[in-house]
């Protein structure tokens, strides 16, 4: 919703402090809604398309371009998961992408949960600091910086941090799971 809001918003030349003054809802929540942070309700969607003007059937008909950026700074990566497990997804929107990447930080102790879990297609990763331990099945190694890891996603897996310092990886997968 967010990324479709921004393009209609883009494309009625409003910034977002334009769109808020007009409609009398608050900038942050236009800005939350657009980072894909907060899903307002009917009533308030309702103001901010009147802003616009745009109905709410052609909002959820109108199909956004995909983004044509190559490139991505630290700070623009969009978080899907925050708390003891980090992670950062490169590109604002998966719509019609074949892959996933990740930046994932897993803080002491962290781990994706004691259940194990599978889901169709393929992922792997490289440490970039700390230890992570990684369950695939019945088989379980520790892995370090440097260290990589590729399997069907399709087996039951699992990632939990261990050793004295956060773990960070680069992972991909495909298709996108998120």
């Amino acid at each position: 919703m967010g990324l479709r809001l921004r393009a209609v918003r883009d494309r009625a030349g409003l910034s977002q402090r334009a769109l808020a003054k007009k409609t009398g809802v608050p900038n942050s929540t236009i800005s939350l809604i657009e980072a894909g942070k907060m899903n307002p309700s009917v009533g308030a969607l309702r103001r901010i398309l009147d802003g616009v003007p745009i109905s709410l059937s052609e909002f959820f008909a109108f199909e956004p371009e995909r983004e044509k950026t190559s490139f991505y700074a630290a700070g623009e990566l969009t978080e899907i998961g925050k708390g003891k497990v980090s992670l950062k997804q490169v590109g604002a929107s998966l719509f019609g992408r074949q892959l996933m990447i990740l930046y994932e930080t897993y803080e002491l102790g962290a781990d994706t949960g004691r259940v194990m879990y599978g889901h169709e297609g393929e992922e792997g990763g490289i440490v970039l600091s700390g230890r992570v331990e990684i369950t695939v099945g019945e088989d379980r190694k520790i892995l370090g910086p440097g260290d990589a890891y590729y399997f069907d996603s399709r087996a039951p897996h699992r990632f939990r941090q261990v050793g004295p310092e956060k773990c960070v990886l680069v992972s991909a997968c495909t298709p996108p799971t998120f």
